[in-house]
């Protein structure tokens, strides 16, 4: 079947057909490729062409979608969530409100270990089901590609229910969606003052698990004061990297916790959070491929320092945006609102923003040669606006929906 999507008031994050750009440095973050008065043609779910109205070929399609005054963008992808959860957390929000700190709270046994506690007692098919809806809203509001971690299992039977169950939704979702194995969240209570037993269970017995059935893409773990110390965190993903499983690390979100050092020495995929940011970490990143990822919506939800993006752009580094969608400190999957608060706090003009979670954000899921941009031969995954002004008006209008349709090859 062949779509013509017609009459594009702005096609947005154009890409030559030869190009290899698997994402965008720095100040050249500031340039996002578009042609005006477009046209593109959709080809079994690919990108067949596209160019400006007044060279489009005179053929019959299928179907034709008139996208007068509207602006055609690649789908957001989203690399860190936290979607699968047994349940909402809305009593330790009231906490904060009263003054209780997130490290308070997980002192107390909230947080993570909330979170592990009510997922203890939900059975998979009832974890499925919960998820379902929430990867739909996801997709509703543009997500087109997604990344979805374990960890608030902390045992065996419970990070294989998690992860089983994201494997549920990569086989029913037309979108893909790539698993972290995340057990190294948390110390669960058991293991308290027993570090090294936790770390033994993930090593010896959830890891050989999690690779023979091949639940996860990727490893992760909270590198940070009261979690997971730089030693701990090494010993889980050079385990994980044993069975071909790269690192994505949680690093940095409260204390300069020498997570981002760890990764770039360890080839990590990605450094996830960066809160807490010095010139030691820039540098770091600079003699390295692994990707910044920041998750403003953690920030904002917390009340936290913002991450200092404009410190990463003009070291010339390639920064991704993601939600970090989780019930403790970012309840939201809304990729509009990560790119309002990437501006608004982060400082980062729209075209940045955009960027950071289009061809950016596949890079940090390794999906950069088929998601991102608008290139012949790559997935019609695409955002088609409502009437808008221009693109800068989508992270503007942040209250508001703006997407008039979400088309899923």
């Amino acid at each position: 079947m062949r779509t013509l999507i017609s009459n594009i008031k702005i096609l947005a994050q154009t890409e030559a057909a030869d190009s290899n750009k698997d994402k965008v440095l720095g100040l050249e973050m500031d340039t996002l490729p578009c042609l005006n008065d477009a046209y593109l043609v959709i080809n079994k779910g690919i990108i067949e062409s596209y160019g400006p109205m007044n060279a489009l070929p005179a053929e019959q399609f299928d179907k034709t979608i008139d996208a007068t005054g509207r602006c055609v963008i690649p789908t957001y992808i989203d690399s860190h969530t936290h979607l699968v959860h047994a349940a909402s957390r809305e009593e330790e929000f009231v906490m904060r409100i009263q003054g209780i700190s997130y490290e308070e709270i997980a002192k107390r046994g909230g947080g993570i270990l909330n979170s592990a506690k009510k997922m203890a007692s939900i059975s998979e098919n009832e974890l499925y089901d919960i998820s379902v809806p929430k990867l739909e809203e996801a997709i509703a509001n543009g997500t087109g590609a997604i990344e979805i971690k374990s960890g608030y299992g902390l045992s065996t039977q419970a990070e294989l229910k998690m992860l089983r169950v994201i494997r549920r939704l990569k086989e029913s979702s037309n979108i893909p969606i790539k698993a972290s194995f995340l057990a190294a969240h948390a110390y669960p209570l058991a293991y308290k003052d027993n570090h090294q037993g936790y770390l033994d269970l993930i090593i010896n017995e959830m890891l050989p698990q999690v690779a023979d059935e091949g639940l996860a893409d990727y490893v992760d773990a909270f590198c940070e004061q009261g979690f997971f110390s730089v030693d701990e965190t090494e010993q889980i993903i050079e385990a994980g990297a044993k069975y071909g499983l790269k690192a994505k690390i949680h690093a940095n979100q409260l204390h300069n916790s020498g997570g981002i050092q760890l990764g770039v020495k360890h080839h990590a995929l990605s450094v996830d959070h960066l809160e807490s940011l010095g010139e030691a970490e820039v540098a770091c990143l600079q003699e390295s491929n692994t990707l910044p990822v920041l998750l403003p919506g953690a920030a904002f939800f917390l009340a936290m320092n913002y991450q200092p993006a404009r410190m990463l752009i003009d070291a010339n580094l390639p920064v991704v945006i993601a939600s970090d969608y989780n019930p403790g400190s970012c309840p939201s999957s809304n990729m509009n609102f990560m790119m309002s608060l990437a501006c608004t706090q982060l400082k980062m003009t729209p075209k940045e923003a955009i960027n950071s979670v289009t061809l950016n954000g596949a890079a940090a899921l390794e999906l950069q040669h088929e998601l991102g941009s608008i290139q012949v031969g790559k997935r019609a995954h695409l955002i088609l606006t409502k009437q808008i002004p221009s693109l800068e008006y989508i992270p503007y209008h942040y209250a508001h929906n703006i997407i008039e349709r979400v088309i899923i090859s």
